[in-house]
């Protein structure tokens, strides 16, 4: 096993090519660059749009692929099973790999380089979007939580913005329109993309916490997000606020 990296690097140079993806392979060359930035084994991004149709890219190797499709693993991933329960990021330990499929199946996995440790990002868009966008790796459990504690925040970032990208090839998509936010509502964001509490946001702008609420309610809405830390990633994604 090896030690991903876990220095900060500048996130700007990933998010300004993904930017300027044009199609899919440029999906597929800004998920190979991901994963050499971060030093990890595997970048993978998979998204079923609108019409049920599945579009995918990563680093995987296709002979792991073509076994994933041709056994129908999605019904046994616990992955996927996990993730579509889910709005948050999981790490993967903390998924529910009990059953006796599910323990076949990771050790297949982990049999074909995919890795022992993952971190996924699941995502909901516009008309019943799901992706998912995970990191993999082979290392001790201690590497992999310091790691993914310096680098939960870009991962999010990354995964919301590699979504923003891949709607925009999907066939018939009508444009978002985008809202402005208040000068209220920038602030609120940019704390909470700083880390801060809702307290502590709510204490620094000098408002009450339900005030704040009503804030963060609103972004939401004009952002079109499904909660507080995807309306954050698209603020970021999309240039409203700087951290």
């Amino acid at each position: 096993m090896v030690s991903v990296t876990t220095a900060r690097q500048p996130l700007e140079p990933i998010l300004e090519d993904l930017e300027q993806a044009d199609g899919l392979a440029a999906l597929q060359s800004a998920s190979e660059e991901i994963r050499d930035h971060y030093g990890v084994d595997h970048v993978v991004y998979h998204w079923v749009d609108s019409a049920g149709d599945q579009y995918g890219c990563g680093t995987y190797s296709d002979v792991w692929r073509d076994r994933y499709l041709e056994q129908n693993y999605l019904r046994v991933d616990p992955v996927i099973l996990g993730c579509f329960q889910r709005f948050h990021p999981v790490d993967w330990k903390r998924l529910d790999w009990s059953s006796k499929p599910a323990r076949a199946f990771q050790a297949e996995a982990i049999a074909h380089g995919v890795g022992n440790q993952g971190f996924s990002v699941p995502i909901r868009g516009p008309n019943g979007q799901f992706a998912l966008f995970t990191v993999s790796h082979s290392c001790d459990d201690d590497t992999w939580a310091a790691w993914t504690d310096a680098h939960r925040r870009d991962l999010i970032l990354i995964a919301h913005t590699f979504n923003e990208k891949a709607l925009e090839f999907e066939p018939d998509r009508a444009p978002e329109q985008s809202q402005a936010l208040s000068p209220r509502e920038v602030d609120a964001m940019t704390f909470l993309a700083m880390g801060y509490s809702r307290a502590q946001v709510a204490d620094t702008l000098s408002i009450s916490e339900h005030t704040l609420r009503v804030y963060i309610e609103s972004a939401r809405f004009k952002l079109g997000a499904m909660n507080t830390t995807h309306a954050v990633a698209r603020a970021m994604s999309r240039g409203l606020i700087v951290v």
